[in-house]
């Protein structure tokens, strides 16, 4: 299985790692290998473990890292990374990359259902297993719908499109991408029709639920920071305002140190600093890097050390 991804901010995020060649390092979204195979590129002694929950990401970096004594692939969540590195005997690293969100392969692979411009199952699934955006589609209220597209998509047209939805399958099973991608049209203004595709939003708001990636994310910064050496880096790579301030605000939290009043005299709360912040504003992508690969617009890349 050929999986096609171009990695965005290459450079930046590798190089924001601060590579020892004999260090011990993870990419927790290895996809098709590209930052996996970066950060190899400065590893003589060292180890990298990449890791990724879809199948097909699997087969690719097996394929790619094959015979490389250097590398480690593990199937399983980035959110589960800390018992993932322990189950490998992994006790700590120098350095995680995290690199969040859908990849070229999960949208350009029309089967995988993920697109709204390719008639396929309603799937969605990262993991391929589990519950699909079909099931969800059919069996939330019109409530929860509502929810999910306005926080997950920040769609202003979430009521009207779960009303679309719920009306629709009280005569038919949503089973399918531009079955979906249709009733979201036909639930929105006319003048939303023109501005882009109308289902966009949409569908990337269940995508994320489908895949609870706002709860990965949280739970993989985590164990990500208690994987960390002192002096070991976490970067991360976000597409999404919601990821990004998610990041933003755990290494912001980590950083903090005394939280005692300002009229104490002495700190009683003993709380220090756990990471320094390396980018004080995100890392984001060239002109350059725009023009070659227009999916890279939104990504962000923070950094943090640990103290």
């Amino acid at each position: 299985m050929e999986f096609n991804h171009v990695s965005v901010l290459l450079n930046e995020a590798v190089d924001s790692l601060n590579i020892r060649e004999d260090g011990i390092y993870v990419d927790g979204t290895a996809g098709g290998g590209g930052h996996s195979a970066a950060i190899l590129s400065h590893l003589t002694s060292g180890t990298l473990y990449s890791i990724d929950q879809d199948p097909d990401a699997i087969a690719t970096v097996t394929e790619r890292f094959r015979g490389d004594s250097r590398s480690r692939i593990i199937e399983g969540n980035f959110g589960d990374m800390s018992n993932l590195l322990h189950d490998a005997g992994v006790k700590a690293v120098d350095g995680v990359l995290l690199d969040i969100g859908v990849s070229s392969h999960q949208l350009d692979v029309g089967s995988r259902g993920f697109s709204y411009h390719v008639d396929a199952p309603l799937d969605m699934r990262m993991s391929q297993s589990g519950e699909t955006a079909a099931d969800l589609v059919n069996t939330l209220s019109v409530g929860e719908l509502s929810r999910i597209l306005s926080l997950y998509g920040e769609e202003k047209y979430a009521y009207s499109i779960a009303k679309g939805i719920a009306r629709y399958r009280e005569t038919k099973r949503i089973e399918t991408t531009l079955e979906l991608a249709d009733i979201i049209k036909d639930n929105v203004p006319q003048k939303v029709r023109r501005d882009g595709h109308p289902a966009r939003k949409s569908f990337q708001a269940i995508r994320i639920a489908v895949n609870h990636e706002l709860d990965v994310l949280e739970s993989g910064l985590e164990g990500a920071f208690e994987m960390l050496n002192k002096g070991g880096r976490l970067s991360v790579i976000t597409f999404h305002s919601l990821e990004d301030r998610i990041v933003k605000q755990f290494m912001r939290d980590k950083a903090q140190g005394c939280t005692c009043p300002k009229d104490f005299p002495v700190c009683v709360c003993g709380k220090k600093p756990q990471v320094k912040i390396i980018t004080r504003k995100p890392i984001c992508p060239t002109d350059e890097e725009n023009e070659r690969n227009p999916r890279a617009r939104s990504a962000k890349l923070r950094v943090c050390e640990r103290l």
